[in-house]
């Protein structure tokens, strides 16, 4: 069964990309491998941006340990696309991101996935639990369902 499109009001974080020549393969439409680099572009530049990760000095950093993309719709250049973020479970050292991705001014996904973080120490690469302040921050986009 297939899954059904989200919409924006899924979601609490929007970052607007623009798609590039080079992102369409030869069938003519954003190749698989670009939607992943827009899922990991839209999950830390809203950590960056509220400050929570920076990414040469933070003690605790996020590894990716789990992605998945279910695409809906093609999106080719020159489309402008939308990647929008929500917190769907936050847990102890690890977050589970969902991710949309919107094309031009659609309200339905073109493609949506999650995106799945462990937070670890730096230097020990062990699981840590997620610092309060950042615990907050990632309670601005939780929607819980």
């Amino acid at each position: 069964m297939r899954t059904p499109p989200r919409d924006r009001s899924n979601y609490r974080y929007f970052l607007p990309i623009t798609t590039r020549w080079m992102d369409n393969d030869v069938y003519g439409h954003v190749n698989n491998v670009v939607y992943y680099s827009w899922f990991d572009t839209v999950v830390n530049q809203f950590l960056v941006e509220n400050g929570a990760l920076d990414p040469q000095t933070s003690d605790v950093i996020g590894l990716v340990i789990d992605t998945q993309c279910t695409y809906l719709a093609s999106v080719s250049f020159p489309d402008k696309v939308v990647a929008a973020l929500a917190v769907r479970k936050l847990g102890t050292s690890s977050v589970h991101y969902e991710v949309g991705i919107f094309k031009n001014d659609e309200i339905t996904a073109s493609a949506q996935g999650q995106f799945v973080h462990v937070y670890v120490n730096r230097q020990t690469r062990r699981p840590v639990p997620i610092p309060d302040s950042f615990r907050m921050l990632l309670g601005r986009i939780l929607i819980e369902e």
